[in-house]
């Protein structure tokens, strides 16, 4: 799942203003890091562009869902780095000082208060040659009420050929499934596609040309749009309908054994960063791990996941939520109250800060997205799926850790013939070569996958289903 801990978010929402430029040059391409507010830390990165004299910026926020959001007030002068971004509850202003390897800075947004530190990322990954050694066609389906767009790439030759189908992880993400400037699926896809394998991969509902919404659908509908890919591929003259299956990543991978257990027309499933256990305990698990990872004390912790086990428990049960607004804004202000003098100053209206986190934090829970995800428990589907099953995790992810989730999908699977499940030590959550596996390093890295894992999939399903 791309969603990060709610509960350790900077708590900036925001939203796509109008483009704005300014003149300047110098610091053009993508940089990364985070926001880091008393109450937490946000992840982005800002990609600077110079053209015709004038400067122009894109953020993606990818843990609130948001890409290329175009900046305003972009300009970059005596080594001042200045850019903005408005959204419903305020203007958010960065303002820094740029050392030639680093941009640090002032961050305000409302009456919230913090710093951000952006440094230069790695290159985007690299794009496939043109022109590619195969063909590609836009490809439209239907779920129901709602439309999907997506792309189709078939190999060079006579087919029909075997087949996927990409599913996306959690939050709107576009065909190519881009994480802080990785096009996860389109790099995916052109591996597979060279190997003789057709993709299919779309945009999910609400994104580029699909209709729908992703928060206000679940993942049992999910399972429904990849169905649909199934059927309309099904009938494309070069591919052979014996031979299509499913490849997920994060919720995608809950989603995949979900189609496959409705569907004898999956007959195959591959599984990247799968969970196999209630969302209620993915989300504890990750939540506490990457609190860890920033630094967040042991008693922090504790309280974070038995507040969420509580809240959860409570929105289940259909009970009011306004006393956990009440004891959760209790908690920020005492988190607040720690604060060093220097620390709290730049907070200069605590209520509206609070409140502000409170609302964030809260409201967040109860899409039906969100409510589905909690009660879900990918064990079911798993334990009904016959076919095929490769599934791989990443050593060092910190969103679906393997320790929870490798063991109970092996004995979800355990009547399965043909279940292959390994894990990738040096992986993070995306598949890159990680270091630590926090998200905040995922705009850092190197963005192409960790050594063996292409092969690994297209090896699996060849040996399958090749010719």
């Amino acid at each position: 799942m791309h969603r990060l801990g709610i509960w350790t978010a900077a708590g900036c929402a925001f939203s796509a203003p109008a483009l704005a430029q300014e003149p300047a040059s110098g610091i053009e391409g993508r940089w990364a890091g985070s926001v880091v507010l008393p109450t937490g830390e946000l992840p982005f990165s800002v990609t600077f562009e110079a053209a015709d004299g004038a400067l122009s910026a894109t953020m993606d926020i990818p843990a609130q869902g948001a890409l290329g959001l175009p900046l305003t007030a972009v300009s970059y002068t005596d080594g001042r780095v200045h850019f903005e971004l408005r959204a419903s509850i305020g203007l958010a202003v960065w303002d820094g000082a740029h050392d030639g390897s680093s941009i640090e800075g002032g961050f305000t947004q409302g009456a919230a208060r913090g710093t951000f530190t952006v440094r230069r990322a790695d290159p985007a990954a690299t794009e496939p040659e043109e022109p590619v050694p195969y063909r590609e066609e836009e490809i439209s389906f239907e779920n129901g009420d709602v439309h999907l767009e997506g792309t189709l790439t078939l190999p060079e030759g006579a087919g029909p050929f075997p087949a996927v189908v990409l599913i996306t992880g959690s939050g709107p993400q576009d065909r190519d499934e881009v994480v802080f400037g990785f096009p996860v699926f389109r790099v995916l896809s052109d591996h597979l596609t060279r190997q003789g394998i057709a993709v299919l991969r779309y945009d999910d509902r609400g994104v580029g040309g699909s209709t729908g919404s992703v928060p206000g659908s679940t993942t049992s509908d999910f399972a429904g749009d990849a169905l649909a890919g199934i059927a309309r591929l099904s009938v494309h003259p070069d591919i052979d309908p014996a031979r299509i299956g499913l490849v997920g990543h994060s919720e995608g991978a809950a989603v995949a054994p979900l189609a496959a257990s409705r569907s004898d027309a999956v007959r195959f499933a591959v599984l990247l960063a799968g969970t196999s256990v209630p969302g209620t305990e993915v989300l504890y698990e990750q939540s506490a791990a990457m609190q860890r990872a920033s630094g967040i004390g042991e008693e922090q912790i504790a309280w974070n996941t038995d507040f969420q086990r509580r809240l959860f428990a409570a929105m289940e049960a259909g009970e009011d939520l306004d006393g956990y607004r009440e004891e959760l804004g209790v908690r920020i202000r005492d988190g607040i109250d720690r604060l060093s003098e220097a620390q709290r100053a730049p907070i200069s209206d605590v209520d509206g800060h609070v409140q502000t986190q409170i609302d964030q934090q809260i409201n967040a829970v109860q899409t039906p997205w969100f409510r589905h995800f909690l009660t879900f428990d990918p064990a079911e589907a798993l334990r009904r799926t016959r076919v095929p099953v490769l599934a791989l995790f990443g050593g060092l992810d910190l969103q679906v850790l393997v320790d929870q989730n490798r063991g109970p999908m092996a004995e979800a699977l355990a009547g399965n013939p043909d279940v292959t499940i390994e894990e990738l030590p040096r992986a993070n959550h995306l598949f890159q070569a990680a270091t630590t596996g926090s998200p905040v390093e995922y705009a850092m890295l190197e963005k192409t996958f960790v050594d063996g894992f292409l092969d690994t999939i297209s090896d699996w399903i060849l040996a399958r289903f090749g010719n």
